[in-house]
């Protein structure tokens, strides 16, 4: 059974009889988790195994990016801010590519042996100084360091068998709007945007497997959320930038993705414009409305690149802990954190 459209999240610990059935149903097709899924990593990694073996074609996801957008933390290498990384490489770019390529790649296999396929990594958006929810999750405010140094952090993802997810298409950095809590309106054209924000999807787009835009309206290209338009989706990333990988929707329970009514035509506007899954999360209901929208027209919104997001490679914490590179790796990150 081939992956549906939809990623959904898990309320607690471990799985409920609901979610067991839940998960078999053919529309979803991944989960993403959170903290609150998480009590250690043996627990995790026994949720991640039984999740896996309902439906091994599950896409199993996190948010993983370093510094304050960590769900893993105890057991696992803390990661710092990214913008420490991409500041570091604008220094020294010999020994900040080195040290992005080896954190792309720890982060990687940290999460493929605890069970996991990807994390939504890296964050393409430029920092502007006045958009508190990137700030330094971005790599840099100048668009050439940060396209260079999300660059080696792919890389190392992409050695140790992870997909890599490029966010926030086509950049979030130059709001001040929090996506989560509200609809941001930026009133930049399609010119100004490419002149920065969209210089590192651009550069980048070869080496992305997946791409998540932002619930952000620009109303000078589109009156549309980019999530919801068919104009962003198809025009410019699809067309204009030849990005060929899987799109996902940012969560539609956040209130960027307010500018439409129910969850089920938040879904259908979503997957109309292009995206390959939406995520649904925090809301259970919202799930369940989505769910019972595609049980029905779940193979016309299939999509083929959805299996390209698998892990590529197996790792196991066993072999880790005595892996030179994960010691190296370890090590430098501690001194720069």
């Amino acid at each position: 059974m081939a992956p549906g459209p939809l990623m959904l999240d898990l309320e607690g610990t471990s799985l409920s009889d609901a979610e067991r059935d839940l998960l078999t149903q053919s529309p979803v097709g991944g989960v993403i988790f959170f903290a609150r899924n998480i009590s250690s990593k043996e627990q995790f990694m026994a949720l991640t195994a039984e999740v896996s073996a309902l439906r091994p074609e599950l896409l199993l996801a996190i948010d993983q990016e370093g510094g304050r957008v960590q769900r893993l933390r105890e057991g696992y290498t803390i990661l710092p801010p990214m913008q420490r990384l991409g500041t570091l490489f604008a220094q020294d770019s010999t020994r900040g590519a080195e040290l992005l390529r080896n954190t792309g790649w720890l982060l990687a296999v940290e999460m493929i042996a605890s069970g996991l396929d990807f994390s939504f990594a890296p964050v393409l958006d430029l920092d502007s100084s006045h958009c508190e929810v990137i700030a330094n999750r971005s790599f840099s405010l100048d668009p050439d360091i940060a396209s260079a140094a999300a660059g080696y952090f792919i890389e190392g993802m992409a050695g140790a068998g992870m997909a890599a997810t490029g966010k926030h298409f086509p950049g979030h950095g130059g709001v001040t709007a929090d996506s989560h809590l509200e609809i941001p309106y930026d009133s930049r054209s399609l010119e100004q945007l490419q002149a920065r924000d969209l210089l590192p999807f651009k550069a980048l787009s070869p080496k992305l497997q997946g791409i998540m835009p932002a619930h952000i309206v620009f109303p000078e290209v589109d009156s549309k959320a980019v999530g919801f338009s068919s104009y962003w989706l198809q025009n410019i990333l699809r067309e204009e930038l030849a990005f060929d990988g899987v799109i996902f929707s940012d969560d539609l329970s956040m209130k960027g993705a307010d500018q439409l009514g129910t969850y089920a035509e938040k879904a259908e506007a979503a997957l109309s414009a292009g995206c390959d899954m939406v995520l649904v999360c925090n809301n259970r209901g919202g799930a369940l409305e989505v769910l019972d929208f595609l049980q029905t027209r779940a193979d016309s919104y299939y999509s083929p690149r959805l299996p390209v997001m698998k892990a590529k490679k197996q790792w196991r914490w066993t072999e880790l802990v005595n892996d030179a590179r994960w010691l190296d790796a370890r090590e430098a990150l501690a001194i720069v954190n």
